[in-house]
This record gives structure tokens, C-alpha cells and sequence, in this order.
């Protein structure tokens, strides 16, 4: 490269990165297009006139982060570091990133999905009184549990709604049913079948992730019997998401249980272009782990214990 060309190269990238013009002023100065002066900029970082650093913020988890997105294929990562490493308070440090990382990606319109359960409860315990009011908030799946218990998909759904100032669709059906005719039959109502479609077209969902034994939120509240949950055991499930239970590579698992639920299978959940699954504590490295094999989810809100596990 001659000298007049690395002159040219170093005027364009101080004009750009130290002057603060764009590449349209620098070209108007320089008689060049907008075009040519992206062109040179490239160029100028090519030969090492450019040398661009990026420098960590101290005490996050960025580097962790980063980690992860890259093991994985993860669109984002966010990892917490807990004040104590209580089970409660670890999960209301979950649950408030995870709000925090929905409330950046809501757009106008956004459709947003739930699905249930405690980590569900956290995220929207910590969502910010907003007024998104063409915003749509959805429930992926029906209910579960009592309809008073505060971890109910409906009840997650009418809150998050409330606080984010947004319109609602609750899905009127039980999660499980007792049988493959009764959920059809269900599933072909139209109020259930327009509910179910507006959540596979979601923009955003936020999920939690199960798993099943007897600590469970499923086994606690009697969704799922004790023969079942070791039927999916026996099977290889390691974990679920709105009782789509799966094994240790992220795949569906085949049970008989799926023909009874009323709610998006996982297929249905991997084609949203955002899922943020939320999930934390040494319990969940299995079921994490294997959601990421399975590319179950674009975003992990985890801490920092768990995600050097699942990283390592």
C-alpha cells in the first residue's frame, strides 16, 4: 500500500472514530460517496490504522456471559450475581433481570407469551407499572394448579398485563385434560384456538423451566401424578417447559400426556423469535443444560453459580 493511500485511510477513520462526522459529511469533504468512505473505513481496520478495543465493565459478568452465548448459540445471555445465595432471593434477582431484559425488547406492538410457575411469578412481581397499550401479553398455556394460586398462568398473565399497561388473552382451558377427546374437543373451540395462534405468533415469550421430581411445582400442586412423572423419568425428560417435557438433548419426549395438554408444543415455542427462558439455582443445571442443547431458548436469565456449571 502506498503512502498517499494509508494518508487517505488515516484521514477517513480519524475524521470517523475521533471526530465524531458521519460517513456522508466525510465524504462530502473528502469528494468521495458515502459508499467509498465505508469502504475505506473497512479497509483502515484491514491494515491495523484501526484498532478497535472493547473494555469490560468491572464487577459483571460479561466475559460469563459472552461464554455462554457462544457455547450455546445464545442470542443473550444474563447471569446475576446474588447477594446471598438463598433459593427466594436468588430467584427475585432472577426474576428482576428478566423483567428488566423483556422491558428492553418490548416494541409498541409486541405480543408477549407466558407460560407458569414461580420464576414466571418473579419476572412479574418485578415488571415497572408501564402503558404499552397496544401491547398484547398472552398465556401459552392453560391453567394449572388452582386458579387463585399466584403462580397460575392466567393469573401471571392478567398481572403482567396489569402492570405493563397492555391488552390481555387469557386461554380459557385447563393446562391437562383427562383425555385426547376432551382436549380436541377444546382445542377446536374458537376462542381457544385463536388464543393458541396468537401465542405461536408471538414476537416474545418468557418461560420457565421444569423439571420432574417430587419438588416440582407440578408434583406439589398433583398436575402430574407420581406414576407419571416416572413414566417421563423412565423415558429420559429431564425437564420441561409448559409441560412439553424433554430429554438431556433438548428433544421431545413421547408420552401420552402430550395428547392432553392445551398449550404450544415445543416446536411451536422455538419458532418465536425470542424466547427467554428463566431459570436458577443448582437444581436446574440439568434442565438448563439441556434446553441450550436443544436451542429451546434465544436468552438464558440464570446466576452466576449455575452458568459456570452449565459453561464448564
Amino acid at each position: 500500500m502506498d503512502g498517499d493511500t494509508r494518508k487517505l485511510l488515516y484521514k477517513v477513520a480519524g475524521a470517523y472514530y475521533e471526530d465524531g462526522l458521519t460517513q456522508e459529511q466525510i465524504g462530502r469533504r473528502l469528494g468521495l460517496s458515502r459508499i467509498k468512505i465505508s469502504r475505506l473505513l473497512g479497509r483502515a481496520r484491514d491494515e491495523g490504522i484501526v484498532q478497535i478495543t472493547v473494555i469490560a465493565p468491572q464487577d459483571t459478568n460479561v466475559e460469563l456471559e459472552r461464554a455462554l452465548e457462544r457455547k450455546y448459540g445464545l442470542d443473550e445471555a444474563i447471569v446475576i450475581s446474588p447477594v446471598v445465595e438463598e433459593h427466594s432471593v436468588l430467584l427475585q434477582d432472577i426474576g428482576r433481570a428478566a423483567a428488566m431484559c423483556l422491558m428492553r425488547c418490548l416494541e409498541s406492538q409486541s405480543v408477549v407469551g407466558l407460560t407458569w410457575g414461580t420464576a414466571l411469578l418473579a419476572v412479574v412481581d418485578a415488571l415497572p407499572a408501564q402503558s404499552y397499550e397496544k401491547v398484547r401479553v398472552v398465556q401459552l398455556l392453560g391453567g394449572l394448579g388452582q386458579p387463585e394460586a399466584d403462580v397460575h398462568g392466567a393469573d401471571l398473565a392478567r398481572r403482567a398485563a396489569a402492570a405493563l399497561g397492555a391488552r390481555l388473552r387469557i386461554l380459557p382451558s385447563p393446562g391437562i385434560v383427562a383425555s385426547k377427546a376432551v382436549c380436541d374437543a377444546l382445542l377446536s373451540d374458537p376462542q381457544v384456538a385463536d388464543t393458541l395462534a396468537l401465542g405461536a405468533g408471538a414476537d416474545i415469550a418468557v418461560v420457565g423451566l421444569g423439571q420432574p421430581n417430587r419438588g416440582s411445582v407440578v408434583a406439589q400442586s398433583g398436575i402430574l401424578s407420581e406414576g407419571e412423572l416416572q413414566e417421563l423419568t423412565a423415558l429420559g425428560a429431564v425437564g420441561d417447559i409448559g409441560l412439553r417435557f424433554f430429554d438431556v438433548q433438548g428433544k421431545p419426549i413421547e408420552h401420552e400426556i402430550n395428547e392432553r395438554i392445551v398449550g404450544l408444543d415445543l416446536e411451536q415455542l422455538q419458532a418465536i423469535p425470542r424466547v427467554i427462558g428463566v431459570a436458577g439455582g443448582s437444581e436446574k443445571e440439568q434442565v438448563i443444560r439441556a434446553a441450550l442443547c436443544g436451542r429451546l431458548i434465544d436468552v438464558l436469565v440464570t446466576d452466576e453459580r449455575t452458568a459456570r456449571r452449565v459453561t464448564a
